[in-house]
């Protein structure tokens, strides 16, 4: 239930944030976007070859929660962020 309320009251805050912060924030969340296809591809590139090699197990199966994890831990809803951005006129 904390993290729940964690990500509620970031969301809240979006809106308080000064044009800077916004930017940066901006700039933040496409680095890391970055930064996460990165290691996913990485993480597949790993999966695929210890299925070529025939060997499935916890070589397989933890890049796989690795992934999961990356894809899904946004900070802030990017279209959230966007919108804010366009409504402000920064961009």
């Amino acid at each position: 239930m904390p993290i729940l309320q964690n990500k509620e009251m970031i969301q809240r805050n979006l809106p308080s944030l000064t044009d800077q912060e916004l930017l940066q924030e901006q700039k933040k969340a496409k680095s890391a976007s970055i930064i996460n296809a990165i290691l996913i591809g990485f993480f597949i590139g790993i999966i695929i070859y210890s299925l070529m090699n025939h060997t499935i197990g916890l070589v397989t199966l933890i890049p796989l929660f690795f992934v999961y994890k990356l894809v899904n831990k946004p900070k802030y809803n990017k279209q959230e962020l966007d919108d804010l951005i366009k409504e402000r006129n920064l961009k």
